[in-house]
């Protein structure tokens, strides 16, 4: 995580400008002025910008005097574009989600190669932004790119045969898993910038406390359990995916039957 970023709790929610407003703004179906100066800047510029400083300085960091310095221009000739905060960090989430033109970035194969190829690539976001994690995204103002990419994953994961809630549901599913394991990461960067000690130091300082415990007999099956139990080597997120992915397979196949 970048430094200035706090990435904890939820600080912003998505849908809280001007719907109507964001909405012209995203699908590009609002009256564009015929006279007045030639426009210096572009809303696309402008969104740029809004990632790039909630990219390096956290969604505190954001504003529209922040935006405009990082633009090199006043204040106030960003409202000729967008109306306020709220809607620009609308254009920014739709942004970001704008999906790969490269249909193999789904996997080669089938639904499940895309459900997998689809939270890989969700982990992928999260890291290169890990402000996400502080809108709530509970009632999304559904732009192109969010439709764009949805229309490419239903798509790829049509041939499930679930029923269209069903459908949704695993896309909601795979998302909800990869949003937890994106927190999980994100607050042990955070606990390491805070406190400045290494994971390793972290568990380390605990090792003679621990050796206590687990010798006191109080605790036998934790400590039975392998030296590399907890070992860094393990790859916690592509276990869980596997399973949740295994999971569907069993559906999908009993509804084939």
């Amino acid at each position: 995580m970048t430094s200035g970023t706090s990435g904890t709790g939820s600080t912003e929610t998505s849908g809280s400008g001007d719907i109507a407003r964001t909405l012209e703004l995203l699908w590009d179906t609002g009256r564009r002025p015929s006279r007045g100066p030639k426009p210096t800047l572009t809303l696309e510029r402008i969104v740029e910008a809004a990632i790039q400083v909630a990219d390096t300085e956290g969604l505190e960091g954001l504003s529209m005097r922040r935006v405009a310095a990082e633009l090199g221009t006043g204040t106030m000739s960003l409202y000729r574009y967008v109306p306020g905060k709220g809607e620009l960090l609308d254009l920014m989430l739709d942004r970001v989600q704008r999906p790969s033109e490269n249909p193999a970035d789904l996997g080669d194969g089938g639904w499940r190669a895309a459900l997998e190829a689809l939270a890989r690539a969700t982990l992928a976001l999260y890291r290169r932004h890990p402000w996400l994690l502080q809108v709530n995204q509970s009632r999304p103002i559904l732009g192109p790119s969010a439709l764009d990419g949805m229309e490419k994953v239903l798509t790829r994961i049509r041939p499930m045969g679930l029923s269209d809630p069903e459908l949704v549901s695993a896309i909601i599913m795979i998302d909800g898993y990869v949003v937890g394991a994106a927190r999980t990461q994100l607050y042990q960067r955070e606990a390491e910038r805070r406190t400045g000690l290494t994971d390793a130091e972290f568990w380390q300082a605990q090792v003679p406390a621990l050796e206590k415990a687990m010798a006191s007999g109080r605790y036998p099956v934790t400590a039975s359990l392998s030296e590399d139990a907890f070992g860094t080597d393990f790859d916690h997120f592509e276990f869980g995916l596997q399973r949740i992915l295994d999971g569907l397979e069993v559906l999908v196949a009993a509804g084939e039957s």
